[in-house]
């Protein structure tokens, strides 16, 4: 099960539509912003497939 989530690249600032895999409990990966091109390190819980929290920071 996925969820389409609006986000905001840490580095330009940007609001991004993103999907995430509500089907595992948590998450934490790199994705390059679609705009920059800078990586980010997205951070997500889901909890029965709802999501219950997301964090996005910028990756160095």
């Amino acid at each position: 099960m996925q969820e389409e989530a609006l986000i905001t690249c840490p580095s330009c600032r940007e609001s991004l539509d993103v999907l995430l895999d509500m089907s595992v409990p948590a998450q934490d990966y790199i994705e390059d912003c679609q705009v920059c091109c800078r990586p980010m390190r997205i951070t997500y819980s889901s909890e029965d497939g709802v999501l219950t929290g997301i964090e996005v920071q910028q990756d160095t």
